[in-house]
């Protein structure tokens, strides 16, 4: 997962509601005047402003701090009645990140039984929604799950928990509370978001403890997960109905498999036919574990080439010498954490773009993904359309996806919907 839930956004800001025109009373001549608004406000709750009201009550969890009293403070981690307007709610408060509230619950402060009722509802969706042959899965996807930055994935039965702040340090382990009983669940671990020197990266909670190499099974292909060392908590699951998607096309075609990681998308494209795969990442482990991965599935060595090099120079020089593929997937880490980083992030795509389709075969299928929360859909496919014409390419889109439904978005908090995959055919210019 290259971000869960707090992490593949950035969310715009609300603007202050527009007054709306009033209605004349039926007096003649008599003009229509702007009345402010006035709700009773509840003496206990932290009062924010009204203009949050709509998003909060659409379902959107996040407040920034910009919108908190300064006067206000609280324990971190606790549970806050807050007001906006109509909207009433109790959020955590989070006395570090710009994130400075989430809100939870409307209806009541969250204990552990609430939390127990979230992650009950998270896991029979999740029977409900996934294929046949797969035990790695995400279970809680934060906001789109009830339970804001928070983020739990499965492996084998193995979960793995990832907190986007300290503050929900109670949250946590009540989710752990709820796991531990269940028979499905073979050891619990959380991995820390941030790497601080002499610290682990995975802590044992509860159970088994998982075995340096974790062995996962999705849609009958088998992968090993690292889940210390390996990005996000071991593997992107967040693209299985992807590169379920590209296993149908690939028969007897040659791949080119673009920041390939572990080779997840490699291994598909192999079991789907294809005649050829090759797989390139800057990461030396990586690109080992992906041939460790073709090894797992039984597919002859000769069928794969990994390389451990740095994309656009391995692009470049295959331009040189003439070499193309007939299917290239690109599916880089994200280009920018913050809006900041916004424009740096669209040009990276562009170049991206344009170096891949130079040695794609005319008439070949381009995989291009983005998991920068920043860059919108519509910005994305701007950035196909650009890198397109600098290749001297006519684009056509053929298909668009997300992630996949074990990672479900609250309808109001659109942040959750990061994932941006296009597959699209490559013709001339005529």
């Amino acid at each position: 997962m290259k971000a869960g839930s707090g992490g593949r956004g950035g969310g715009t800001r609300p603007r202050g509601r527009r007054s709306e025109r009033g209605r004349t009373g039926g007096v003649p001549g008599q003009s229509a005047v702007d009345e402010p608004r006035s709700f009773p406000r509840e003496a206990s709750a932290l009062q924010l402003p009204e203009a949050l009201e709509g998003r909060l009550r659409s379902g959107h969890p996040w407040v920034y701090r910009d919108h908190v009293p300064r006067s206000f403070n609280a324990k971190a981690g606790s549970f806050v009645r807050v007001q906006a307007g109509r909207f009433f709610g109790y959020a955590l408060w989070d006395a570090e990140s710009p994130i400075a509230l989430r809100v939870f619950s409307q209806q009541q402060p969250p204990d552990s039984a609430w939390v127990k009722a979230r992650v009950d509802e998270a896991w029979e969706l999740r029977q409900r929604l996934l294929p046949a042959e797969t035990d790695a899965f995400r279970l809680l996807f934060g906001e789109g799950d009830g339970l804001p930055g928070v983020v739990v994935d499965v492996y084998a039965g193995f979960a793995v928990l990832v907190r986007y702040s300290v503050a929900l340090r109670q949250v946590a382990d009540w989710v752990v509370e709820a796991l531990e009983p269940r028979s499905e669940i073979r050891g619990v671990c959380e991995r820390l978001s941030r790497r601080q020197e002499g610290t682990p990266t995975l802590s044992h909670l509860t159970g088994q403890v998982p075995p340096p190499l974790v062995m996962v099974r999705e849609q009958g292909l088998s992968y090993e997960v690292d889940l210390e060392s390996g990005q996000k908590t071991g593997l992107f699951l967040d693209h299985r109905d992807n590169r379920g998607y590209l296993r149908e096309l690939t028969r007897e075609k040659s791949v080119l498999n673009l920041f390939a990681y572990t080779g997840a998308f490699s291994v598909a494209c192999a079991a789907g036919g294809a005649s050829h795969v090759t797989s390139v990442d800057i990461a030396a482990p990586a690109v080992a574990a992906a041939e460790r991965n073709f090894a797992h599935n039984g597919f002859a060595p000769q069928r794969h080439s990994a390389v451990a090099a740095d994309v656009f120079e391995f692009l470049e020089e295959s331009k040189r010498s003439g070499r193309m593929w007939e299917i290239v997937i690109a599916d880089p880490p994200s280009f920018g954490s913050s809006r900041a980083e916004l424009f740096g992030a669209l040009r990276a795509y562009k170049k991206l773009h344009a170096a891949a389709l130079a040695v794609l075969a005319p008439q070949g299928l381009y995989a291009a993904a983005s998991c920068t929360a920043q860059v919108s859909a519509d910005a994305f496919r701007e950035t196909l359309a650009e890198g397109a014409a600098r290749a001297g390419r006519r684009l056509t889109v053929v298909h668009e996806a997300a992630h996949a439904p074990d990672h479900p978005y609250a309808a109001g908090h659109l942040e959750g919907r990061y994932l941006k995959f296009v597959l699209a055919r490559s013709l001339p210019v005529v």
